[in-house]
């Protein structure tokens, strides 16, 4: 090798690297030039002086990156083989470019540092400390030249522990060589990374404020700076001796440096990570320190400081920061005290609480919120809460929540010295409003436990504010109302207010009936605020809104003093018919519609009467008859209220008459409730158009071409006439009830008997008049479904072609787009007439599936026994399932077939359940095949083709639903076959889970994962078994994760586990195996459902493998299988009499014959792989001293050291 061929390969690869990085160089250029440079640093032999060549000081700084890049590629991926005399040039050749190559610390690139500090680490973490033990005194030898090398050094160590601790990224061996070698030298790495602070900190200090010194000064900053970096990825994981040494120097240092500008963020961060350390609370105590003199007057003093500059961005990061260490401190205070570590309550603890204080009480409610977690450890604090100093700070507390529950800050306005600090934290008002929510329900939890250490305060407080809105003039704010003149929007002065203080008496009010005794409640002083509140009037909609929170919130006091009910009544009465214009001057057609605020309010009437009637029914009683008059003399105008509010009340109605506790007299009550329904839905016109198709899209207008879309809508009445019926008969099934206590239901009459197994049997009183309506229910249930056929869609009227597709609102839920700033509060909703029927088809599908979905926990066995109801049902419900779309057949699952299932008794199972479910199940695994089928046709012509970029397409709606849907067919059939042991956890997650919920990587299904009575009953109709089973093995490799993971989990060894004891034929049990595989390809990537299919995998070939050879077939085909580890591992699962290796090493062993088949992320498909070799082992079993043993191999020979010192 001459130096001339070095020097033409080197001009050739400036010109490369000078191509690639001018903006002006056409792409074929740059493609050619790239390629060039690659090729050079896979093949040729002479890398290393070429790259040695390139990184010398007088090269530009893009092609001496581009030199040390050469030699880093060398190091990862030639090391292994370069002779030993190479690899000693090249450490020394790096060791020099640090010594001398690079230029001074304030005038070198920072990607020259990052990638030269890279290079040793690489070297370090294929050589330390076996063959390079100096390496250490190396690098304090570098650091003695100057600050330039003292920088790079620090760059090297704090690469070295995020590579070899934090990342973790080289093998298992090596990492513990390089961690434990690092762990034994911890002391001299500490006290070098803390001398080298001191001293360039102390030269700092003297420096900068001599003008002439400034570079000089710069350079030992920078220093200071990069020691605090580097302390920062040690400080995490070294023992805490470390951190607590010579009387918590360290921690001393860092708090003198909070006041230090240019160090002080480095030196929050340090301390934050201090203060955050876990491990034995005997080891934590020392961390006490902080609460002494001089760390809190450093901390208090600091934060002063920075917020008296204002609003500077550096500022601001560093007040974040001292408000996480604040934080921490309580944390670990919290932690200690009332432990056995004997701590304590600090001196400071008074001045401590102030300082947390002013940040709870900072413009930044981003700093406020910070501070709430915090809080609420203190205030729960079995010690502490007891504290006087803590008491005392309560009422403060309470004051600082006052101001903070106003909702003031969003980022495009300036109402508020909130708003700036909300544009460096926040994007948008969206993301301020998300934020803001969910702040102010901690804030709710937090004042709530003061108030349980001082509820009385708290009352004081709530009522002083309550009884101050009431009497503040409106204040509507320049965002005035577009409802009408006068009226609050969301961002009025007002509203916010008023708003604010609801949430506040709403959380504190509930805490006094929960903590104090009965004679101590403030009943007269409640009852004087529920009376003020009662007699406010007023006009705007949200302000009414917020007054009927406060009504609800004060209402636990009329337990004391019923007399007032009849008062609370009349004024949520008048709130249910609230509007903003009097419909007396309007004729009624041509009246704007209402607005959402006006909607709210009389919904938020009608749920709190309804909440009433639930919560305190004993209380509403006595008043039964003049609330039935009310509702009946509200009823009896059509057009006053909507249909859901008319099954409001019924339903308050409904829950009232469940305290008669007199089954005849509930009844009747019943009776006389839905005889207008009966009398619409039993006439033989409705009973026509409930089963025809045609007749009911031609009554509910369907069929129509309207030429005013918003205001003409002939058929409006006849689709509310419908609703009112399915809504009462909603109401009424979902409400009424039998008395929970068997002596009261026996003495009511409510009480049959006893079921074979033991279940009490109870009547409903309203199953009669239920059962009467049930055969016109199961018709337009089937009428709805055959809607869906496409005769049926061509029959619909140009303005309503799309009256089946789904609203908007189900759309962006689904596909989880952010819902838009509420400024909608106030417009009128102008729905056009084919969004009402939308609404209308929407709302009544999922109703109907609602009552059946109730009907089995109301009426039990009455509802149960009724005559063919499989047939009906199957003949209704499912009828036409090959035309309803996924958005519509989800809910059907989720609200009538599981809730059926789950409240099915035994005795039913083979006359209702089975028959029904046999072919639902065969009818899903054909229609989920299908449409997962066509999903990955589509990816595959996706790949050739560019997909629609369009996030709302139509593709990505529909793909999405299939996901949906695999969850809910997946969780019923879980339902249906797995025992609660081991489900618990997943029947309550919202089915609707995001795809990236968190996914546990230790996976193995809860061993007791039986079969449920109704899984063997289902398990033993071949139909339904094989359905059931295929459908759970097929899913394992559709593309959801999250369907994966709880079917893997839950369901697909149960089900196998049953079959078991049957001949299964060889090709079904390799079936079965290889759709675990298929499952591992897909979804390997995925670390919880990785481990989940490979423990699935590894239970199936441990049981079926002994009968089946076939499997060992299917094994073989697994791409780079070592043959020779398969036959070790079969002969020993084959041979019972060896012993039985333990379970994990087995389960480890068997991972690594199918790794083959686990698939990787697209990130690491292609990525070229590095192999860090192990050296010979450090530690042997005897421990060695380590003065004289650590370099000798076990058979005591000394092996060869790479580099001499």
């Amino acid at each position: 090798m001459s130096a001339e061929q070095v020097s033409g390969l080197c001009e050739q690869l400036v010109k490369a690297v000078t191509v690639i990085m001018d903006p002006a160089s056409t792409q074929r250029y740059r493609l050619e030039a790239l390629k060039f440079c690659e090729e050079f640093k896979e093949k040729c032999p002479i890398c290393v002086p070429c790259g040695l060549k390139l990184a010398e000081k007088t090269q530009t700084a893009i092609v001496r990156h581009f030199g040390l890049q050469i030699l880093e590629h060398v190091v990862k991926y030639r090391w292994n083989n370069m002779p030993r005399l190479e690899k000693v040039y090249l450490k020394n050749n790096v060791m020099g470019l640090i010594s001398s190559g690079t230029q001074s610390i304030l005038e070198e690139e920072s990607h020259i540092k990052d990638v030269l500090s890279r290079i040793v680490v690489e070297m370090i973490k294929r050589e330390w400390p076996q063959h390079w033990p100096d390496m250490l005194k190396e690098l304090d030898t570098l650091s003695k030249q100057g600050e330039t090398q003292t920088e790079l050094v620090m760059f090297i160590l704090l690469r070295l522990a995020e590579d070899v601790v934090t990342f973790q990224t080289l093998p298992t061996q090596r990492r513990r060589d390089i961690q434990q070698t690092l762990t034994q030298n911890m002391e001299k790495i500490f006290s070098f990374l803390l001398t080298a602070l001191q001293q360039n900190v102390n030269k700092y200090r003297c420096m900068k404020t001599d003008l002439a010194q400034e570079p000089k000064a710069q350079a030992n900053c920078r220093v200071g700076i990069a020691a605090l970096n580097t302390l920062a990825g040690y400080i995490d994981w070294v023992a805490l001796s470390h951190i607590t040494a010579d009387n918590c120097k360290l921690l001393e240092m860092l708090c003198l440096l909070l006041n230090e500008p240019e160090l002080q963020v480095g030196a929050a961060e340090c301390l934050l990570i201090a203060v955050s350390r876990k491990g034995k609370l005997e080891d934590r105590k020392p961390l006490m320190v902080l609460f002494g003199d001089v760390a809190m007057h450093c901390i208090l003093s600091a934060a002063q400081t920075a917020d008296g500059e204002g609003l500077v961005e550096k500022h601001y990061v560093f007040l974040k920061r001292l408000c996480q260490v604040l934080c921490a401190l309580g944390s670990q205070l919290c932690a200690l005290l009332g432990s056995d570590c004997d701590v304590e309550t600090p001196a400071n603890f008074g001045k401590y609480l102030e300082s947390f204080l002013a940040f709870t009480t900072h413009p930044s409610q981003f700093l406020r919120s910070s501070t709430q977690i915090t809080w609420g450890a203190l205030f729960r604090h079995e010690v502490l809460s007891h504290d006087p100093l803590l008491l005392a700070v309560v009422p403060k507390y309470l004051r600082a929540s006052m101001t903070n529950l106003v909702k003031v800050g969003f980022p495009s306005k300036a109402d508020s010295p909130s708003c700036e600090y909300s544009r460096f934290d926040f994007d948008s008002d969206e993301d301020f409003n998300a934020f803001f929510n969910s702040f102010r329900a901690q804030q709710g939890e937090v004042m709530r436990m003061a108030c349980r250490l001082d509820p009385l305060t708290g009352f004081q407080m709530a009522g002083e504010w309550l009884k101050y809105q009431l009497t503040a003039p409106l204040d509507t704010g320049p965002m005035n109302s577009k409802t009408g003149e006068g009226l609050c929007s969301i961002f009025s002065p007002s509203f916010v207010q008023w708003d604010a203080m609801t949430f506040f008496s709403e959380s504190i009010i509930s805490q006094i009936f929960r903590t104090m005794d009965k004679d101590e409640i403030p009943v007269n002083d409640g009852i004087d605020l529920l009376q003020l509140v009662l007699n406010f009037e007023t006009k705007d909609p949200l302000i009414l809104s917020c007054v009927l929170t406060n009504v609800s919130a004060l209402f636990p006091f009329v337990t004391y003093r019923p007399e007032y009910l009849p008062q609370v009544l009349s004024k949520l009465f008048s709130s249910v018919t609230f509007e903003v214009v009097e419909e007396s001057k309007f004729v009624v057609s041509v009246q704007a519609p209402r607005t959402r605020a006006v909607k709210n309010v009389r919904r938020h009437a009608c749920s709190s009467i309804i909440k009433m009637c639930r919560d305190y029914p004993q209380l509403v009683l006595p008043n039964f008859e003049m609330l039935y008059n009310h509702v009946k003399q509200l009823l009896s105008n059509e057009l006053l209220l909507t249909q859901m509010e008319k099954c409001a009340l019924m339903e308050a109605l409904v829950l009232i008459s469940n305290q008669f506790k007199d089954y005849e007299r509930q009844k009747a009550f019943l009776e006389e409730l839905m005889a207008p329904v009966a009398g619409l839905w039993l006439s033989p016109e409705m009973q026509r158009v409930l089963s025809d198709p045609e007749a009911f899209i031609s009554y509910v207008g369907a069929d129509n071409k309207i030429a005013d879309p918003v205001l003409e809508d002939p058929s409006g009445l006849n689709r509310s006439r419908i609703s009112f019926c399915v809504y009462t008969i909603l109401g009424v099934v979902k409400r009424a009830r039998w008395p929970a206590a068997t002596e009261e239901a026996k003495a009511g009459g409510f009480f049959l008997g006893y079921l074979p197994s033991g279940t009490p049997m109870y009547r409903n009183p309203c199953t009669e008049q239920v059962l009467k309506l049930f055969d016109n229910l199961l018709a337009l249930i089937r009428t709805h479904n055959n809607l869906y056929m496409p005769e049926m869609v061509a029959r619909l009227g140009d303005t309503f072609a799309k009256a089946l597709d789904m609203l908007e609102v189900e759309k962006n839920a689904i596909l989880g787009l952010p819902q838009p700033l509420l400024e909608l509060y106030d417009s009128p909703v102008y729905k056009t007439v084919l969004e009402r029927m939308q609404g209308f088809f929407c709302t009544l599908y999922d109703n109907c599936f609602h009552i059946l979905g109730n009907a089995g926990p109301s009426m039990q066995q009455d509802f149960y026994t009724v005559e063919g109801l499989a047939t009906q049902l199957l003949s209704s419900a499912f009828n036409n399932l090959n035309n309803i779309p996924d958005y519509r057949l989800r809910p059907m699952l989720r609200v009538f077939v599981k809730p059926l299932v789950l409240s099915c008794p035994s005795e039913y199972y083979e006359t209702l359940v089975c028959p029904m479910l046999g072919p639902l199940f065969t009818y899903l695994h054909m229609r989920l095949s299908q449409k997962w089928q066509v999903i990955n046709q589509r990816s595959m012509l996706c790949e050739d083709d560019a997909a629609d970029d369009n996030p709302e397409s139509q593709e990505m709606l529909e793909e999405q639903l299939v996901r949906l849907l695999t969850r809910e067919v997946m969780d019923l059939a879980t339902v249906c076959c797995v025992s609660k042991k081991g489900v618990e956890q997943n029947t309550t997650a919202a089915v609707d889970g995001d795809d990236d919920e968190a996914m546990a990587t230790e996976v193995t299904p809860p061993a007791n994962a039986e079969l449920t009575e109704l899984g063997k009953c289902l398990m033993k109709q071949e139909d339904v078994c094989t359905a059931v089973l295929i459908t759970a093995y097929t899913s394992l490799s559709w593309k959801d994760t999250l369907s994966c993971q709880r079917t893997t989990t839950q369901l697909c060894w149960p089900l196998l586990k049953q079959v078991l004891p049957g001949n299964l034929l060889p090709d079904a049990v390799s079936w079965f195996f290889t759709s675990v595989l298929k499952g591992l390809q897909v979804h390997g990537q995925h670390d919880g459902c990785m481990a989940a299919l490979v423990h699935l995998a590894f239970q199936i070939y441990e049981a079926l493998r002994p009968r089946y050879g076939e499997l060992k077939a299917v094994m073989e085909q697994i791409p780079d299988i070592q043959l020779d580890s398969l036959e070790q591992f079969d002969s020993k699962l084959l041979n019972p009499t060896l012993q039985k290796v333990a379970d994990k090493r087995r389960k480890d062993h068997f991972k690594r014959l199918i790794s083959g088949c686990i698939g990787k992320p697209i990130g690491e498909q292609f990525r070229k792989e590095v192999h860090i070799r192990n050296l010979p082992s450090l530690f042997k079993k005897v421990k060695p001293s380590l003065e004289t043993d650590v370099l000798e191999n076990e058979d005591g020979e000394g092996f060869n050291v790479l580099f001499e010192p």
